[in-house]
């Protein structure tokens, strides 16, 4: 056997991979279908669903509200491989909607401000909450640890690790 003849019988073989072993693919176990499903975010945004009409009347308040946050309808055209039911008419005719609610994106750094903003509000709400219970004067049977910040409530008795 020559050089030429070894080479072609190499070439010609089936790699291993095809030969005895198939693809294997996992059927996607079955879930009750959502009515809120959306498409991927783009890179670097966030998807929300927002109230844009209430019993069929326009809830502007709401909707001016969001956008001055920062949200931006999503429009059906931009994701032609999702299907997805839309606003057929107003103002947001052409964008993802279902049931009153409008398909919104959200600059993923806008998020986080916005969680940064909330936390610092709620930190100093806690603050003030805490200068108020822990000021002098108060009785020393109403005391509250700080830490913990937990209550019991016993309905007579003793617990049995009291017991002991």
């Amino acid at each position: 056997m020559d050089k030429t003849t070894k080479n072609v019988k190499n070439t010609t073989r089936a790699s291993r991979e095809t030969e005895g072993r198939e693809k294997e693919t996992r059927r996607k176990p079955w879930a009750p279908p959502s009515a809120l499903d959306a498409p991927e975010p783009p890179e670097g945004y966030h998807h929300r669903w927002i109230r844009h009409e209430v019993r069929g009347q326009p809830d502007t308040k709401n909707m001016s509200a969001k956008i001055r946050e920062g949200y931006e309808p999503v429009r059906a055209d931009e994701y032609p491989e999702f299907e997805s039911p839309v606003v057929e008419d107003g103002k947001h005719a052409g964008c993802i909607g279902v049931g009153g609610l409008i398909l919104a994106r959200i600059p993923e750094e806008t998020v986080k401000e916005r969680e940064d903003h909330f936390k610092i509000r709620t930190e100093g709400q806690m603050d003030a909450v805490d200068n108020d219970l822990f000021r002098d004067g108060t009785h020393p049977s109403m005391s509250v640890h700080k830490p913990n910040r937990q209550t019991r409530v016993t309905m007579g008795g003793t617990r049995k690790a009291d017991e002991k």
